[in-house]
């Protein structure tokens, strides 16, 4: 039994596959205000996106959520903005309301009490009296300040690819080590496949020969019968080849996997083919060490699917 050697994988050309496991954070100001977009991602089945904005912001949902769709094909997207009012130099003033409903009660208090009039600084103390002077700010116009802010969050998911991308170089890395891996166990598996008939017709020759007392003797056309159909239930020539195609598979996807072009999901339907091909293997393996050469594919094959649960 020969099984088709494995020739040397060709690697692929093209962007590293993206995470969707990344983090970015950008700052912007204007009219007064100040506010900031965070952008957290991590793994998910599909593009799935949540958005916490601050009372009154509402109206920013939608377009946050169409900006995270256009930036990002996959994955668990946490948005959040926060907003401060920043301090200014403009002018105090009198709240006069304040101020009117205060010095009746401190002219009823002085005559109860017989108390001296409070001072003015006195007055000025009570809370509610000095207050900024925001009549003399200029609000911005609603759809300026949108438009400002939903420039900021642009920012904030441009740095989210970024970092993503930062990751799924990594996460190459990582995989590109586990195909080699794969490999080299499939070229083990090749090597000691082609003694497996050896192996099936010693261990049939031997069982027989423990029975040859008990029952009559085998003609030796009916011996090779038997012979051929172990061996054919313990070819792994197919399994071997499948292999061989889902590695180099494996790699143009590795290549593939840019920036608009998610190959996450197609990665991990090629991890299920890889285990399929790893049961299929030691479940026909008729020596221990090719069932020992599949366990370890089988390790090698779910440290991938692992590492793949994370590909855009």
């Amino acid at each position: 039994m020969m099984a088709t050697a494995l020739l040397p994988l060709a690697r692929g050309v093209g962007v590293p596959i993206t995470s969707m496991t990344g983090y970015a954070r950008a700052q912007g100001s204007g009219a007064g205000l100040a506010w900031v977009w965070e952008a957290r991602s991590v793994n998910g089945r599909n593009l799935e996106t949540r958005c916490r904005v601050p009372p009154g912001w509402d109206r920013l949902e939608n377009p946050a959520r169409t900006a995270v769709a256009s930036a990002v094909r996959r994955g668990n997207v946490t948005l959040s903005l926060t907003t401060a009012q920043e301090r200014r130099d403009g002018g105090l003033r009198i709240n006069r309301a304040v101020l009117d409903q205060v010095l009746p009660l401190l002219a009823e208090l002085q005559t109860r009490s017989g108390m001296a009039a409070p001072s003015a600084d006195g007055v000025l103390r009570i809370r509610g009296i000095i207050e900024e002077d925001r009549d003399s700010e200029v609000e911005a116009d609603t759809s300026a300040l949108d438009k400002a802010v939903l420039a900021t969050l642009d920012q904030a998911l441009g740095g989210l690819r970024e970092a993503r991308a930062a990751e799924g170089r990594k996460l190459a890395e990582v995989l590109d080590g586990l195909i080699d891996e794969v490999n080299q166990l499939r070229d083990r598996a090749v090597q000691r496949a082609d003694a497996q008939s050896a192996v099936v017709r010693q261990r049939f020759e031997q069982q027989l020969a423990d029975i040859l007392g008990k029952v009559p003797a085998l003609s030796e056309e009916r011996l090779a019968q038997e012979i051929a159909v172990l061996i054919a239930k313990a070819d792994v020539r197919e399994e071997l080849d499948r292999l061989a195609a889902h590695l180099q598979q494996a790699r143009e996807l590795l290549a593939d996997g840019a920036p608009g072009n998610p190959v996450g999901r197609k990665f991990d339907f090629l991890c299920q083919e890889f285990n399929r091909e790893a049961n299929t293997l030691c479940s026909k393996s008729a020596d221990i060490e090719l069932t020992r050469i599949g366990l370890d594919l089988k390790s090698a094959i779910e440290r991938m699917r692992e590492q793949v649960q994370n590909v855009e």
